[in-house]
């Protein structure tokens, strides 16, 4: 019998993202895949996200279930194997007939016909995660070691999520992260919502901004609206970062790809003119294409030495990062990055913030954001950077929260959740979003 159409995806693709070190989201949402029918879509999406969120627990299982070594197994046959495995303990719907056959068959495919027995075997051994009723997420956790074995995340980032912010926080990163997020989008015009309904897209209100809408049911990325560029999908604490940047008649956008916060910051100053820089030509030619507003000049541009002569009174350093704030949407993260990976993502982040800060007109400000939850890229970039400039002074995040609250725009009622001495810190789990960190500094 024929290999399902999803099955095939799934095991193309989570081999890409192991060999290539891509990005299983935007493979998914390549046009290699969009031949999908919306069922194989869904389901080849549900495998790839599965495999790489529980990673760690289906390579347990196999271990056992195993009588190799199954780090020195071919990528092929462990790949074939992960999907085997989380079928069986994750996905009751499916007939474990049909997910052992299909892995048996994608190692044919995969020219590995000899493991193809060994498949086999191994995947009738595989049983429930838990002998016991309960879901791995619904298991109770005491140690940062249990919290990293059954909710499979690497111990070393689990163990530094609970002595930054104790163990309940740590839990509700890691339920956050093992579960699928809801897309949300920002609306520019009244008229979008209406459309987006006559597409058969189901919208909720959103849970931090009042301009921010959650797609409860529907596939946002078929309709109109999406493919015409009227709305993009952007997590709601991304867009607060967008909004904190305020007012400005100059602004400038370091790191701007994909465009969302450009998107956003335009918007807001309609009147103003926006710089967006990016460093590769391919992301700036996609920019250009999603930020279509007219009052925004893309530039391919490395931020750690652009010059410029002008000072701009609005600048947004949204800089690379591990992105470990976002590990629901990206899970293959987790499995990449090493402890070593954050003093060189800070050697980086330090250059463009230093750049930055040239380029901020006196009583201008800065905002300074990533998307990781690690010290070393969110308030030890801080304070190096303003140990070396005394030109600036760090302000209170709080209040710009507060204004943003008496504007209507943002509705999470508890702010004090957010905020982090003088810094901005969403969580995920803690709050409905992706984990960010602003910082907001004053040229003097």
């Amino acid at each position: 019998m024929p290999i399902a159409p999803a099955r095939i995806a799934a095991f193309d693709i989570l081999l890409r993202v192991e060999q290539t070190g891509a990005f299983a989201s935007e493979l998914l949402h390549s046009s290699g895949y969009s031949q999908l029918t919306s069922a194989d879509h869904g389901l080849a999406t549900e495998l790839v996200m599965g495999v790489l969120r529980w990673r760690s627990l289906l390579d347990q299982k196999l271990a056992t279930a195993s009588s190799l070594a199954i780090d020195k197994l071919d990528l092929e046959v462990f790949t074939a194997l992960r999907l085997a495995a989380y079928q069986l303990q994750f996905l009751q719907r499916v007939p474990g007939h049909a997910a052992v056959n299909d892995s048996v068959e994608l190692v044919k495919r995969a020219r590995k016909r000899s493991a193809a027995a060994f498949v086999n075997a191994v995947s009738r051994k595989l049983g429930p995660t838990s002998d016991s009723n309960q879901t791995p997420l619904q298991m109770k956790t005491e140690t940062a070691e249990e919290l990293s074995s059954r909710l499979a995340h690497p111990f070393w980032l689990v163990d530094r999520w609970v002595r930054e912010s104790g163990l309940e926080s740590a839990r509700k990163i890691c339920t956050y992260n093992q579960e699928l997020p809801q897309a949300a989008i920002r609306l520019d015009a009244n008229s979008t919502e209406a459309e987006l309904r006559a597409d058969g897209v189901e919208l909720g209100p959103g849970r931090l901004l009042s301009g921010a809408r959650r797609v409860v049911a529907g596939n946002i990325s078929k309709t109109r609206a999406f493919r015409g560029g009227k709305i993009a999908i952007q997590d709601e604490a991304s867009q607060l970062v967008a909004l904190l940047v305020g007012k400005g008649k100059n602004i400038l956008d370091c790191c701007a790809a994909p465009g969302g916060k450009t998107r956003i910051m335009a918007a807001q100053n309609p009147h103003s003119a926006v710089l967006a820089l990016e460093l590769h030509p391919q992301r700036a030619a996609l920019l250009r294409k999603l930020v279509p507003a007219t009052n925004v000049n893309v530039t391919t541009a490395d931020a750690r030495d652009f010059a410029v002569t002008k000072a701009f009174d609005r600048v947004l350093a949204d800089v690379p990062c591990s992105g470990t704030g976002t590990l629901s949407r990206n899970p293959e993260i987790k499995w990449r990055l090493i402890p070593e990976d954050l003093s060189d993502l800070q050697a980086r982040q330090l250059e463009i913030l230093r750049s930055a800060m040239k380029h901020v007109a006196p009583r201008g400000r800065l905002i300074y954001s990533t998307c990781s939850l690690e010290r070393e890229e969110n308030s030890e970039v801080m304070e190096k950077a303003l140990a070396e400039n005394s030109g600036f002074r760090l302000c209170n995040s709080q209040e710009e929260l507060e204004r943003l609250k008496a504007q209507g725009e943002l509705v999470w009622s508890d702010l004090d959740s957010m905020i982090s001495g003088p810094y901005l810190r969403t969580l995920p789990g803690v709050h409905p979003c992706d984990g960010f960190f602003a910082a907001l500094l004053e040229r003097r």
